[in-house]
């Protein structure tokens, strides 16, 4: 049992961090609306769903125009991103505006309702316009890069297979990390980032230092709901099929990471995601040979959140959060 695990472990470290790099990402919008509003925005997930539906419709608008043959794949890719994440800041903003400004000072489980509320318009909204173009909500989205090679791990050791390795897959690892790195300096470096942090810190004392709340609270709406949409891109772009109820388990998901790495924490929610995308992906490829053939990879899910939870039971911030005493 051992060796087998040890066989296809290469590859189940490259297709895990990649999609781990997808959840962290994602985890970053959560953990950024928790550190200022403490406000767990469970639309967020529909919001990297309709970066997805955004960036296919961009691409298939430039393949219909004859744009994608004269322009480089990376850089038709990095336009498409950029859109998305246009789209969807905007959305965020928008979703700020309507469902949660008016809620601010009601209860917390009043906004939480109200995030419900907009998941469910964002999907079927998105169901509707996908029908009415091309007939179906199901779309399958073209490839820019379709390429990929052979990692030779056996050449060095008998103990590992070979990996394949998407060509789309090192630009998620590059796209991510760019992402990441950004808004680590953005947040920790920038004088909108001290704001925001001095925001999450104490709004009220934020506000008399003549710092805008509101702003602040748009702008970390705007880059979180954009993050969400560049990994929609690159989700559509990696699996090659994308539905409007996609964002709901995956969301969940990285709202597990987030969790995990610690709920507030930019650092955390990185170290969640690529840990829960590793998991689960080393799950799908050894859970049926661990358990004798008596749990298939359709159980991958329960094997990442029963890690979750024996974490949560001894370390319940989190583990890069910070215990905080209940407010009486």
């Amino acid at each position: 049992m051992f060796a087998s695990i040890l066989q296809t472990l290469p590859q189940v470290l490259i297709d895990g961090l990649a999609l781990g790099a997808i959840y962290a990402v994602v985890a970053l919008g959560y953990t950024m609306v928790y550190g200022i509003l403490e406000l767990i925005n469970f639309a967020h997930g529909e919001i990297f769903m309709t970066g997805a539906f955004a960036g296919t419709s961009v691409l298939l608008l430039f393949q219909s125009m004859g744009w994608l043959g004269g322009l480089p794949a990376w850089v038709s890719y990095v336009l498409i991103i950029f859109i998305a994440m246009m789209v969807t800041g905007a959305l965020g903003v928008g979703i700020e505006r309507v469902a949660y400004r008016p809620l601010r000072k009601a209860p917390k489980l009043i906004s939480l309702i109200s995030a419900f509320g907009v998941s469910f318009v964002l999907q079927d909204l998105v169901r509707f316009i996908a029908e009415l173009k091309t007939g179906n909500y199901i779309i399958s989205v073209p490839q820019l890069f379709d390429g990929r090679f052979t990692l030779g791990f056996s050449s060095m050791t008998a103990m590992f297979s070979n990996a394949t390795v998407k060509t789309n897959t090192i630009f998620i690892f590059i796209v991510a990390i760019v992402l990441m790195i950004g808004l680590d300096i953005f947040v920790n470096r920038t004088k909108w980032g001290g704001a925001m942090r001095a925001v999450a810190q104490d709004r009220d004392t934020a506000a008399l230092m003549s710092i805008n709340v509101n702003k602040v609270i748009l702008l970390t709406f705007f880059i979180g709901s954009a993050l969400g949409g560049s990994t929609g891109v690159l989700f559509a772009q990696q699996y090659g099929t994308i539905d409007p109820y996609i964002g709901f388990i995956l969301g969940l998901k990285a709202f597990t990471a987030a969790v995990l790495g610690g709920i507030g924490n930019i650092r955390g929610a990185m170290f969640g995601g690529i840990v829960i995308g590793v998991l689960e992906m080393f799950a799908s490829a050894n859970l049926g040979i661990m358990t004798g053939g008596n749990f298939g990879a359709e159980y991958k899910d329960v094997f990442a959140f029963a890690i979750l939870i024996v974490v949560l039971i001894f370390k319940p911030e989190g583990l890069f959060g910070k215990a905080v005493k209940e407010k009486v």
